[in-house]
């Protein structure tokens, strides 16, 4: 009988703290198609917010996704290639340049945002174009993409896999292509989750990095709380969560399947 009671009060500790965090979320989109907030949902529904949201800050929109689709790409030509050399070194050498990689995440992102405008902004035209955002994220994710695919690939013992595969006469670049990436792909994935979602939300550091041409969706959103009416700001929040979850839901499966497939094929081995 101890034991139903303890899984009771768990459960009900967990859906009292899950509703603490989902209610004023749920609160704040319904409020983004509420016609008054103030008068509730008696109001009635309309999508005028919406509309609102997208004809002032459709740009913002776009550009987020273009710096996050940018992040990832960078951060996947740099993190992958970087995590395999440290995993395939080892050593005290790769420790203390894995731990270098990761100061990006220690130092408060104003701060990063403040040495990127000392050092890089005299350039005008790199210092007025998303490019300059994007230097700030890829410094700012580049490690997470380091971190998920390095714990990987330190997990699965490769090397033995590529010496195996070397053994069989297999290039560099097919140990590569048909040993190494596919055992990584949970990292990867993992790795890119956390680039996209952090790229799109980061605040801190791209408030300080934009300009008025360079508005990414976050600042967008702190404009919209300070100067315009509570709906379109909830409204705002809505579309934000229209744009991630569907990106969230996909990677997800995909990281899903990987693991699904994978005992599926340990086990017709004889």
């Amino acid at each position: 009988m101890r034991k139903p009671v303890t899984f009771t009060l768990q459960l009900a500790f967990t859906l009292l703290v899950c509703a603490f965090l989902l209610v004023p979320v749920i609160l704040s989109m319904l409020a983004g198609v509420t016609a008054n907030f103030f008068q509730g949902l008696g109001s009635g529904l309309t999508l005028r917010w919406i509309g609102e949201v997208w004809g002032l800050y459709a740009d913002t929109i776009f550009l987020s996704l273009l710096i996050a689709g940018s992040c990832l790409i960078v951060t996947l030509v740099i993190g992958v290639p970087a995590a395999y050399v440290l995993a395939r070194q080892g050593g005290r050498l790769a420790r203390i340049i894995e731990e270098t990689i990761v100061l990006p995440i220690a130092v408060p992102g104003l701060a990063i945002a403040l040495a990127l405008i000392v050092t890089y902004g005299g350039i005008r035209e790199f210092r007025i174009s998303w490019a300059f955002i994007l230097v700030g994220h890829v410094l700012y994710t580049l490690p997470f993409m380091v971190r998920s695919v390095l714990a990987v690939l330190s997990s699965i013992r490769f090397r033995e896999l590529e010496e195996g595969a070397a053994s069989l006469g297999a290039s560099f670049w097919q140990r590569l292509w048909t040993v190494v990436l596919p055992n990584a792909r949970p990292g990867i994935l993992a790795g890119s989750l956390m680039v996209v979602t952090l790229s799109v939300g980061e605040f801190n550091l791209t408030w300080m990095l934009h300009t008025p041409m360079t508005k990414t969706l976050p600042v967008g959103l702190a404009d919209s709380y300070a100067s315009m009416r509570l709906e379109v700001a909830s409204a705002y929040t809505l579309v934000f969560f229209i744009m991630i979850m569907p990106l969230l839901a996909a990677m997800q499966m995909l990281g899903r399947e990987r693991r699904v497939r994978q005992p599926q094929n340990t086990s017709t081995r004889p």
